[in-house]
């Protein structure tokens, strides 16, 4: 993230919401207001998103349902290995907090 901030970025979206914490971190190291500076979203919507300090703007994901598909993919994959493979997208959802000002979504 430091070596993003060189390039004055106005909002950066991050991989994971553990990252993006992070990344509110060293904005705010650098000297950075957030989100009037730099907006900032992450990924996951975590427990600690909603805690951060501004409160993180986030995508929420069905982390419970992804395990449960995984799991059962795999044990169709033991059972079936010559089985076609097949893709599913489950919906996600914009969760917006104070990390990320309406003008720059």
């Amino acid at each position: 993230m430091a070596k993003l901030l060189i390039h004055k970025p106005d909002a950066v979206f991050v991989a994971s919401d553990t990252m993006a914490i992070g990344a509110i971190k060293a904005a705010k190291d650098a000297g950075l207001r957030i989100p009037e500076d730099i907006g900032i979203a992450g990924f996951d919507d975590m427990p600690s998103a909603a805690s951060s300090d501004p409160p993180l703007t986030t995508v929420r994901q069905p982390i419970q349902r992804c395990g449960a598909i995984a799991a059962q993919a795999l044990i169709d994959m033991i059972n079936h290995p010559s089985a076609p493979h097949h893709h599913v997208i489950l919906p996600t959802e914009l969760v917006i907090r104070s990390s990320c000002e309406r003008t720059k979504l």
